[in-house]
């Protein structure tokens, strides 16, 4: 057999549906609406699968979606209605700013300090730059 046929053949053994199984796959934020607030139940989940500080994300969604937010327990309070789609798009943007490497893309990242100015190491490329501050 030609090198092209057996090339072709291979290729049709080969499943179409093929995933691609990426590593990071952080858990969709879970939210209802209760009243004038939202309540997001697994937060607390997502910070230590992003290995970041929970209120370092409450901080930055609150900013982001011009509410007042903060830990209850297990949970996280934000008044105002928001649904699920919104803070799971800032969750997104989050992670894009402070935790993935803007080199490399890895999430196998952590926060340093130098003298006052937050930075993001990438511990599979190790570059080093400043990340924006939650204000």
């Amino acid at each position: 057999m030609k090198y092209e046929e057996l090339l072709e053949r291979a290729m049709k053994k080969i499943p179409k549906d093929i995933n691609r199984g990426e590593r990071f796959n952080p858990p969709a934020v879970e939210s209802f609406i209760e009243g004038n607030r939202t309540i997001v139940t697994n937060l607390h989940a997502l910070a230590n699968y992003l290995n970041r500080d929970l209120n370092h994300i409450v901080k930055f969604l609150a900013k982001e979606l011009a509410a007042p937010g903060n830990v209850d327990g297990k949970r996280v309070i934000f008044i105002g209605k928001f649904p699920n789609k919104v803070i799971n798009e800032k969750v997104q943007l989050y992670i894009k700013q402070y935790v993935r490497c803007k080199e490399c893309g890895s999430p196998d990242t952590k926060f340093e300090k130098e003298d006052r100015i937050l930075m993001l190491h990438c511990m599979a490329c190790q570059a080093r730059y400043p990340v924006p501050k939650v204000k």
